[in-house]
């Protein structure tokens, strides 16, 4: 069993309501309410800010120039590729970029880019890699799950998100991530595998979590 596929068993009952939480399922029916897709992608679009600052810390701590330049391409591939799509949605529903970049962070949303910057400042490559692969790694299996339950339609109201996350590009990455956090937990002692266990249970944790701030459409209490 490789690394990546123990922390997977490790967190099999997460991965599993993820599958099933409102949200997604909504998603993948079409029938989520627009509203609640509309806070999903101003979050997301700050989410994605801080992710790429991951993939930065990534390309810098990577001590080959292969993996460096991986890295830096996720960089861009994030700023562009998925922000593309945020962009698109933002135009058919009237949000300027200044907007979306202006969206106060939920409170799920900063505690999540708190964990990852935390992560990404003190960890090892190994730890930074392992952070943000839940992020990958779920979308990738939950676009691939909605594609092939309900087979959205081209007037799918989310199609366009879900041909995206289910696409064999996107499953790359993840294989790509994956790869990664194997190689260098080979070499990991026992201390740092079980920091790169927490903190991708904690980012499963909090992608379950990213699912249900954006169905409730969480603010700040005070």
């Amino acid at each position: 069993m490789t690394f990546t596929e123990h922390l997977r068993k490790q967190n099999e009952s997460i991965w599993k309501l993820q599958l099933k939480h409102p949200f997604v399922v909504a998603l993948g029916k079409g029938t989520l309410p627009a509203k609640k897709f509309h806070y999903y992608i101003l979050q997301d679009a700050r989410y994605l800010e801080e992710l790429a600052k991951v993939f930065a810390a990534g390309a810098q701590q990577a001590s080959d120039a292969n993996t460096s330049l991986h890295f830096a391409k996720l960089v861009e591939d994030t700023i562009i590729v998925e922000r593309g799509l945020h962009e698109s949605y933002g135009k058919k529903w009237n949000f300027s970029l200044k907007q979306m970049r202006n969206t106060p962070l939920s409170p799920t949303n900063s505690a999540y880019c708190r964990h990852m910057r935390s992560v990404a400042q003190k960890g090892t490559l190994g730890e930074i890699t392992v952070v943000a692969l839940p992020c990958a790694w779920i979308y990738c299996d939950v676009g691939k799950h909605l594609l092939a339950k309900y087979s959205p339609k081209p007037n799918h109201p989310y199609r366009d998100w879900l041909l995206m996350y289910g696409s064999p590009e996107f499953a790359e990455v993840t294989a790509w991530l994956r790869a990664v956090v194997d190689r260098y937990a080979k070499t990991a002692g026992s201390v740092e595998k079980k920091r790169m266990e927490e903190a991708f249970h904690i980012s499963s944790r909090y992608e379950w979590m990213f699912w249900d701030m954006a169905w409730r459409e969480e603010t700040w209490p005070i």
